[in-house]
Formats: C-alpha cells, sequence, structure tokens
C-alpha cells in the first residue's frame, strides 16, 4: 500500500507503484518489465486499491514462487474498461490450485473475491512449466472516477436536458422556475 498512499500523484500511478513492488520485497532475479497503454484516467478509489493490491498479490506470487526471469505487468487503460495482466515465465501453478485454491493459502482465493467486489473479471491461466498469467478486468462504468460518480441514467438524462445559467444565478444556486416566457 506505501506504493499507493505516498503521495497524491502516485497514488494515481499504478504503472509507478508496481514498478517498486521488487524493491519494496527487497529484490528478486527476476527482471520486472511494466508497460502502460493507453491514457492513464483517474480510478475510482475503491478500484485503484483493488487494481494494485491484485497486481501485488500476482507480483509477490511471481517473484516467491514461481522461479521466473522475466516477470511482466501490463496496464492498459482502454474506453471500455481498464485491464490489468501480470505474466511470468516460471514454473506455473498446478491446475488443481488454480481452480480450488489450497489448503491454507489465500492468494487466489483473495484476488477472487477482490475482483468481485469491484466488480472485476479474473482469470488465471497456468501449466506445470508453463508460467501463469493473472488478467482483471474492470468495466468502465464501474473503474473510472468521473463515470463511477454519477449513474448511468443520470448522465443520459442530462445530456437530453441541456443546462443553462441563469443571469444572477450563483453556481450551485438551484434554478428559478417562472412560467412560460420567462
Amino acid at each position: 500500500m506505501r506504493g499507493l498512499r505516498s503521495g497524491e500523484r502516485d497514488s494515481l500511478d499504478l504503472g509507478e507503484a508496481f514498478s517498486r513492488v521488487r524493491d519494496e520485497m527487497g529484490g528478486s532475479p527476476a527482471e520486472l518489465r511494466v508497460i502502460v497503454e493507453g491514457t492513464p484516467r483517474p480510478l475510482h478509489p475503491s478500484v485503484r486499491d483493488g487494481v494494485y493490491r491484485i497486481g501485488r498479490e500476482a507480483l509477490v506470487n511471481a517473484f516467491l514462487h514461481s522461479h521466473a526471469r522475466h516477470v511482466e505487468v501490463e496496464l492498459e487503460y482502454r474506453e471500455r474498461d481498464v485491464r490489468l495482466l501480470v505474466r511470468d515465465d516460471g514454473i506455473g501453478i498446478d491446475p488443481l490450485y488454480v481452480r480450488v485454491g489450497r489448503e491454507g493459502h489465500f492468494g487466489l482465493s483473495g484476488m477472487r473475491e477482490r475482483a468481485e467486489t469491484i466488480g472485476g473479471r479474473l482469470r488465471v491461466w497456468s501449466a506445470n512449466g508453463a508460467g501463469t498469467e493473472v488478467e482483471l478486468q474492470v468495466g468502465s462504468r464501474v473503474a473510472f472516477a468521473a463515470q463511477a460518480a454519477r449513474p448511468a441514467w443520470l448522465a443520459w438524462l442530462e445530456r437530453l436536458r441541456p443546462r443553462r445559467q441563469e443571469e444572477g444565478k450563483e453556481p450551485g444556486e438551484p434554478a428559478r422556475r417562472g412560467g412560460l416566457g420567462e
């Protein structure tokens, strides 16, 4: 969480926060590459936190358990969603553990629960000796702060009825209603 909460500017820069994870853990022999595609947009705070925690858990697992030489993070800001992909070229995860988890280990189940909580979809691909990919997608209506701030129906209604600033009215003051001709 330090990576997200070190400052207001940094809190919006998930790419930079993911870049710090390896060093925060004390290093790893695996090479880390972080790729950010699209124009970064402010995420709803709970979504930003969820994306970071899921990505961090995937990175920690890759660094500690995969014996990977290369770990890659892709963060894509797309029109319809934000997408996070963490992949490694390590030893992989037993397919049984990918499906049902492992007794006493909460990494994958925690990521799934967190994804559900933020309205995202999590997919995990892995096989023994084939590396692992963890992908999270969160739709734009939930993910992006500007769109999450108001319901879709309200945005639709606002487009139908253009607002006009009344002369002499202070911003934020309710509009005065009058009869026809005013």
